[in-house]
């Protein structure tokens, strides 16, 4: 039993060697992309509970794409282009969390301005290029 167990180990470590060294310089997985994952998986349980042949359809390869996507995603090796594509998503996600607090975009450079719900009409300067604006919050 001492030299199965020995191989099985053996085996599993140079297994686990060989999936780092594929893996390194590689993006790996994020918030995204166990969102994308996730929403593969309800649109293909949607597709096996709709019995509407075109509806049934779309579901399904919308549950290939989105699980290839992730996929993508978690293989590339462009890890800057993924980084930022998962900050602007975690950037959506607390702002939809938020709601206390509206969002608005300085009408000169672009700077996002979070102002508090709620105050009506108000004048916002800017922090970064001191531009003033009104907006109704």
């Amino acid at each position: 039993m001492n030299g199965i167990s020995g191989w099985f180990r053996q085996f599993t470590a140079k297994l686990s060697a060989l999936l780092r060294g594929f893996m390194s310089g590689r993006y790996g997985t994020d918030r995204l992309n166990m969102y994308i994952l996730g929403a593969g998986l309800i649109a293909s349980l949607l597709s096996v509970m709709i019995a509407v042949q075109p509806f049934n359809l779309i579901f399904w390869a919308l549950s290939y794409v989105l699980m290839i996507w992730a996929i993508f995603r978690t293989l590339s090796r462009n890890t800057y282009k993924r980084y930022q594509e998962n900050r602007k998503f975690l950037q959506v996600i607390d702002r939809l969390k938020d709601r206390q607090h509206r969002y608005f975009d300085c009408p000169k450079c672009r700077q996002m301005v979070r102002v508090p719900r709620g105050k009506g009409k108000i004048a916002i300067t800017c922090p970064r290029c001191k531009e003033k604006f009104v907006k109704k919050t």
